[in-house]
């Protein structure tokens, strides 16, 4: 054996622990949180009863009649002077007995100096991502709502563009007795249209599997959530250092492999739990905790509340108002505000708008 192949056995020999979530695919940001509901709630929720169009972009068949002519709005700054803008309206069509909904995503990433080789600046340029999505959903026998969405995703970097048309398909049943809601969803599933590098193969797409539950107490103004994600894969840690022993064959400290199993910690990173008191019928206050953010994200030294989101609502019948605070690490917490109108409430269309069925208010959940 020769040396070369001595000292990669003795030094260079590693076995992978998992993958790190972030950074595998293309059109990540499709996994950002659309509102500030959801992000009180941890960032996914595809379980959940209460009314908000917005939560119809996280799982299509929350979508229902009782979200007719609702329109969420939130434009917020993310760090390193990212904006964010969410866009999510819907409307339920009698005569097909469907419920339609709409939902823009926009990411502009600002002004970016372009300079040559040795520092020279020969230009700016801007990057944004963005992309639009077009779904339905329908009632199937008592408890159960189905639907999907067609989306449009596309990316605009430094001289490289790519899209991508993506399908997310899911399924809910709610209790209204029992006040329970089982929700699961596939998102992302799709392909690449255009390529951010013609003759590459296609980059990956952030598919993702998940399941929620809720559950409300009949006699307390409580709701209890669940959501896993991930599920197409057990072990989505990633590759840690001091999770790695032995020594190799010089006697130092090597990065072999991780000899423990970890059960408890691959579990429990596919999970997000929540709560929401509702106070009256007008506030609502929210907390959450992702355990896969915390353990990505926080600093072993300083995890402070990394993974950790809170946030309330305000439900002024035309209006709700949400607001969330996400702490992602020690470099501060992520502040969003959104505002959701009731069209139908707000004005009317005449004659047109009683064609259209456009201030008719339908019942939520029968």
């Amino acid at each position: 054996m020769s040396a070369v192949a001595l000292c990669f056995l003795s030094l260079g020999c590693v076995t992978a622990n998992g993958q790190v979530t972030g950074g595998q695919f293309a059109f990540e940001y499709l996994l950002l949180s659309n509102s500030p509901h959801v992000s009180a709630l941890g960032g996914t929720t595809v379980a959940n009863p209460d009314n908000d169009i917005s939560f119809a972009l996280q799982n299509p068949a929350m979508m229902r009649p009782g979200l007719h002519n609702e329109l969420e709005l939130n434009y917020n700054s993310f760090y390193a002077g990212i904006n964010i803008m969410n866009l999510q309206y819907g409307y339920y069509a009698p005569k097909v007995n469907t419920s339609f909904f709409l939902g823009v995503q926009y990411l502009n990433y600002g002004a970016f100096t372009e300079t040559d080789p040795i520092g020279n600046v020969t230009g700016a340029f801007h990057a944004v991502d963005y992309s639009v999505a077009l779904g339905a959903s329908r009632k199937y026998l008592e408890r159960w709502t189905y639907g999907a969405d067609l989306k449009i995703a596309h990316s605009d970097l430094y001289q490289s563009s790519a899209t991508a048309a993506l399908v997310d398909v899911g399924i809910n049943y709610y209790d209204t007795a029992n006040l329970i809601d089982f929700g699961a969803v596939a998102k992302n599933m799709g392909v690449m249209v255009k390529k951010y590098t013609a003759g590459l193969p296609n980059e990956p797409i952030p598919f993702d599997l998940q399941l929620g539950v809720s559950k409300r107490f009949k006699h307390l103004p409580l709701r209890l959530f669940a959501t896993a994600h991930h599920l197409y894969e057990w072990d989505i840690r990633y590759d840690n250092p001091a999770d790695l022993t032995g020594t190799s064959a010089l006697g130092t400290l090597d990065t072999a492999s991780d000899k423990g199993s970890h059960f408890g910690d691959k579990l429990f990173r596919h999970f997000i739990f929540g709560a929401e008191l509702t106070l009256g019928k007008r506030i609502t206050l929210t907390v959450s905790y992702n355990d896969l953010q915390r353990k990505e994200l926080a600093l072993s030294t300083q995890p402070g509340l990394a993974g950790f989101a809170f946030g309330f609502g305000i439900n002024l019948n035309k209006f709700q108002v949400h607001y969330a605070r996400t702490y992602f690490s020690i470099a501060g917490p992520y502040n969003e505000i959104g505002i959701t109108m009731a069209l139908n409430r707000l004005f009317g269309l005449g004659k047109t708008g009683e064609k259209m069925h456009w201030d008719t208010i339908y019942p939520d959940w029968e």
